[in-house]
């Protein structure tokens, strides 16, 4: 009797392994097993979900850049860069899922060369939706519903309270420093979610909100624009290149003019969250709360 009650457990344990699970991806619905003992995350963003969720990545870009990832260096492989993915080191870790965005989707083939893959892109149009909708998606495929139901309540608290701090506040203008160089982005581009959130029009002419490279503009071209709050994105800041800071590039008389700086409204986000981990949970709520902090002064 015991022999059967020993086999018959057995079965059903591997019955439950093998259970399968539909999420949505950035390319549809995907079915995958449940629960994949060893996941490869290409993407910081990603990374930085599965982190809130409590989820330990087998493999990870070599370079985490973020502070907040950096606990995850300890435990998982490095398997080459955001831009090219080592497939050998990749295969050595062994994989049951890999998973790419944004930067790596376009790797998407490459690495299914190693182990099946799915794409999680965010788009920046619609950035806070799908970052709800992967968190979700991560939480169903690794049993973790109640910890992502409770990272959701977290996430629309914040959400709502920037909203309500961002009310009547003036408009805005999103500016990506490059060194000395400058791009904006408007409403609805990569970074347009930004005016979606703090409920803020975007000051000035409509800019193209397909160019995943901004604008390119001029001090001219903002102190002619005379926002009332700048919001200011670093990527030299965010992957440690060299060259002037936001703060230098900025300080310009014609800059100095504008309502947003004579008003003190230049608000110097966490590039590195924005730019590397979009739709990352901490990376997401950290803007927030930098946004939040901002407009209740």
């Amino acid at each position: 009797m015991r022999t059967l009650f020993t086999a018959g457990l057995a079965m059903l344990l591997a019955s439950t392994a093998l259970a399968d699970v539909t999420i949505e991806t950035a390319q549809g619905p995907e079915t995958l097993p449940e629960m994949p003992a060893k996941v490869a995350a290409l993407d910081l963003g990603v990374a930085d979900t599965l982190m809130a969720l409590g989820v330990t990545p087998a493999a990870l870009p070599e370079k985490l850049f973020l502070d907040h990832l950096q606990p995850l260096a300890g435990s998982a492989a490095p398997v080459g860069t955001l831009q090219e993915p080592d497939l050998e080191q990749l295969a050595a870790v062994g994989p049951d899922l890999i998973v790419v965005a944004n930067r790596t989707a376009v790797k998407r083939d490459a690495v299914e060369q190693v182990a099946p893959a799915i794409d999680m892109t965010v788009d920046g149009a619609t950035l806070i939706e799908d970052a709800k909708a992967r968190l979700s998606a991560f939480a169903a495929l690794f049993g973790k519903e109640a910890e992502g139901e409770a990272l959701i309540a977290t996430l629309n608290d914040k959400l709502a309270g920037l909203s309500d701090a961002g009310r009547d506040k003036g408009n805005a203008l999103v500016l990506l420093t490059n060194g000395p160089k400058m791009s904006a982005y408007g409403a609805g581009s990569r970074f347009g979610w930004i005016y979606e959130v703090t409920g803020m029009p975007q000051a000035g002419k409509p800019l193209d909100a397909k160019a995943s490279h901004g604008d390119a503009v001029s001090h001219e071209f903002i102190a002619q624009t005379n926002p009332d709050w700048l919001f200011v994105l670093d990527r030299g800041a965010a992957i440690g290149a060299d060259g002037p800071s936001a703060e230098a590039t900025l300080d310009n008389e014609l800059v100095r003019q504008t309502n947003a700086w004579k008003n003190g409204h230049v608000v110097y986000l966490p590039a590195g969250n924005v730019y590397l981990a979009p739709g990352g949970y901490t990376s997401l709520t950290e803007t927030l709360d930098s946004l939040a902090a901002a407009l209740a002064e």
